[in-house]
């Protein structure tokens, strides 16, 4: 029997890990198949406060690993394949071991998503990547194609450059989603180009990547762009797929949940990106976990009949 276990191991459970070994809870966490979860595959967070210099995601997330370990959690590399919420202890079942808890925490994050178009599986691996950080190396000298707009796009593709001679930005609008200092760097950059008002119609090639077949959607014209790799960031789908039935989701899949992480079912609880309607930064990532910890740490309080005092710090 564990009092909590936490599903996740990115900024979000690792925070969550951190509060609740401090609050002496003796948290296991799952880590899931991404230890550190979506941030290991950017290769600099520059905007996490107390960070003046740029930061790599992997190296803050082994930072807040061993903080975390630190204090006590127990991190199993292992996946949670199954739970059952119905009744307590709620019961989380991994490849041939099964847990009972008090409580739950699920930080279990986004997956990027798929472009959904021919020739994307079949390359995958060949050409198609959704991690520049780590693949980018094996594009020295080539061109590449980056499908996508917002944050994450532009950054990789900034990224990219260190490697590729030429990187070409794939996006359906005629400007950017992402912020403006990323704007201005990739516009300023003489190695990006961009293929505005487009969307990636097929991925070709024959043992690897030859070219992409891009649609302009405002003439319809079809064209063919020659690159050797494409990387795809087109926005993320919440990890979720294992909560449906249990536990309320939104018509997107996120988790339904109040803000302090209170979910659907009493002694469950999100953070991080798999909520609804949050910011998907390492910073709010960061918050949620602190506060579901914090809830977990009080609700099992209630449960025992113990008081529950304030505490900061």
């Amino acid at each position: 029997m564990q009092k909590v276990i936490i599903l996740g191991s990115g900024p979000a459970g690792l925070t969550a890990g951190i509060y609740a070994g401090r609050a002496q809870l003796e948290p296991l966490l799952i880590a899931g198949n991404l230890l550190g979860g979506q941030p290991i595959l950017t290769h600099i967070v520059e905007n996490y406060p107390g960070f003046p210099e740029p930061i790599s995601g992997q190296e803050l997330a082994q930072l807040m690993q061993r903080q975390a370990e630190r204090f006590g959690t127990h991190i199993l590399y292992e996946e949670a394949t199954a739970l059952d919420l119905s009744s307590s202890p709620l019961k989380v079942e991994t490849h041939g071991h099964t847990y009972e808890t008090q409580a739950l925490i699920i930080a279990t994050g986004v997956s990027s998503r798929k472009l959904g178009v021919p020739g994307e599986e079949e390359f995958t691996g060949r050409g198609v990547s959704y991690c520049a950080v780590c693949d980018g190396f094996f594009y020295q000298g080539r061109r590449v194609a980056v499908a996508g707009g917002g944050d994450s796009a532009v950054k990789e593709a900034i990224f990219l450059t260190r490697f590729a001679k030429q990187v070409t930005i794939i996006h359906r609008r005629d400007r950017l989603r992402a912020t403006q200092v990323l704007q201005q760097r990739a516009c300023e950059d003489e190695r990006v180009d961009f293929l505005w008002d487009s969307v990636v119609q097929e991925i070709v090639g024959q043992q690897a990547v030859t070219g992409v077949r891009v649609e302009n959607v405002r003439s319809g014209d079809v064209s063919l762009v020659p690159v050797d790799g494409v990387f795809i960031y087109i926005g993320s789908i919440p990890n979720t797929e294992f909560l449906r039935g249990k536990l309320e989701l939104n018509e997107r899949g996120y988790i339904v949940a109040d803000g302090q992480g209170h979910t659907s079912r009493q002694g469950v609880f999100a953070a991080g990106d798999v909520r609804k309607g949050v910011l998907r930064q390492v910073a709010t990532a960061v918050g949620s976990g602190a506060v579901a910890a914090m809830e977990v740490e009080k609700y099992i309080a209630e449960l025992e009949g113990r008081s529950y005092p304030p505490r900061s710090g």
